[in-house]
């Protein structure tokens, strides 16, 4: 396992143990409590002990599937990309200072060398390393390292709960970027998951006026009504070709759910292809082609946590609502199913239980 391969340590700071526990995922579909080292810093990382950890769709997929894509789990591994905590020990490098800041955490390593990263463009970066994402491993543990500037600290009016998620908030945040959202927009978002009510309490700060929502969810539909759509459509009995919006962000994955929503973009809009579905997908060329509908995928963010602090603390968006499950470490993998209970939205895994 990765988390205890660094090769500097964290002398000067004895208060920080030597081991801690983790809840590590062996195999697919098989987890299980581990005492492991804390991880050791090189000279700009810093030692964050954990405070909350959301659970996100690609843990979720991780832990039933063993793996997404070409990521495959053959390794153990510790899950959870979604965190906030407070810094307990530093690098070399670091200003001591630091120590006991809350801090929300971008969970990634990029080169900051190759061609990408110049670019500004560091979450396409081909050797970025990612938490959770095989062989690095996540947050579901007491302690995890990262570079300094990657853990952004966060004002006291911000809960655990919403700092970890300010990494959902940060894809949604990147979507209505890629969307091109303004002030005025008219916005169609496809599924009214976590991700789909965060992305239109998103696109509702970055001033769209219209928001509409669809789900074959009412609950889920009546939610988001609540938080940041203007209008919700069941998508059983609604159609929503035709609604001549200026972006579509689809947070489904469904393949019918990505070509009604096409339809439903008017001429130079815009389709950013968020939620994880079928490798490939029948699309209406024609119409894309004939109204030049312009079309992106969205992967990860680049510099969205300090937007994305600003607009929790100042009351634009709120995180908090999306937790409806609180789980000690050592009931992660009960974490992991209550996604698929009526009801649930998000669970958070806090390892100090």
């Amino acid at each position: 396992m990765t988390t205890s391969t660094a090769q500097s340590g964290t002398s000067g700071h004895p208060e920080v143990p030597a081991t801690m526990r983790a809840a590590v995922l062996k195999r697919q579909g098989d987890m299980a409590m581990q005492t492991l080292a804390v991880p050791k810093l090189d000279a700009d990382q810093v030692l964050v002990q954990v405070a909350a950890v959301g659970v996100c769709g690609s843990d979720v997929h991780y832990y039933e599937h063993g793996r997404i894509g070409d990521y495959v789990v053959d390794h153990p591994l510790i899950l959870g990309h979604e965190l906030s905590g407070r810094i307990a020990a530093v690098g070399s490098a670091v200003d001591a200072a630091r120590i006991g800041q809350r801090v929300a955490v971008e969970p990634q390593r990029p080169c900051r060398t190759c061609k990408q990263c110049k670019a500004g463009r560091y979450n396409l970066c081909p050797d970025i390393e990612f938490y959770a994402t095989p062989p690095i491993d996540g947050a579901f543990a007491e302690y995890v390292r990262i570079q300094s500037d990657f853990a952004y600290d966060i004002p006291d009016s911000v809960s655990d709960e919403a700092a970890a998620l300010i990494e959902p908030l940060s894809v949604g945040l990147w979507a209505c970027e890629r969307a091109q959202i303004k002030p005025g927009s008219r916005v169609l978002i496809a599924g009214a998951g976590p991700i789909g009510i965060i992305a239109a309490q998103a696109a509702r700060a970055y001033g769209a006026t219209e928001i509409y929502i669809s789900d074959i969810a009412e609950d889920r539909l009546a939610f988001a009504l609540e938080h940041g759509a203007t209008h919700a459509l069941n998508a059983r009995t609604e159609s929503v070709e035709g609604l001549d919006v200026d972006a579509f962000i689809d947070a489904s994955g469904a393949p019918q759910a990505v070509r009604s929503g096409i339809k439903a973009v008017g001429p130079a809009g815009r389709v950013i292809l968020v939620g994880l579905g079928a490798d490939d997908v029948e699309l209406p060329v024609s119409y894309i082609q004939n109204r030049e509908i312009w079309l992106s995928g969205v992967f990860r963010y680049t510099n969205t946590w300090p937007l994305a602090i600003q607009l929790i603390a100042d009351g634009k968006v709120d995180l908090d609502i999306l937790v409806t499950g609180r789980f000690a470490l050592a009931d992660s993998e009960e974490a992991l199913i209550a996604g698929k209970q009526p009801g649930q939205l998000k669970a958070v895994v806090y390892p100090g239980r």
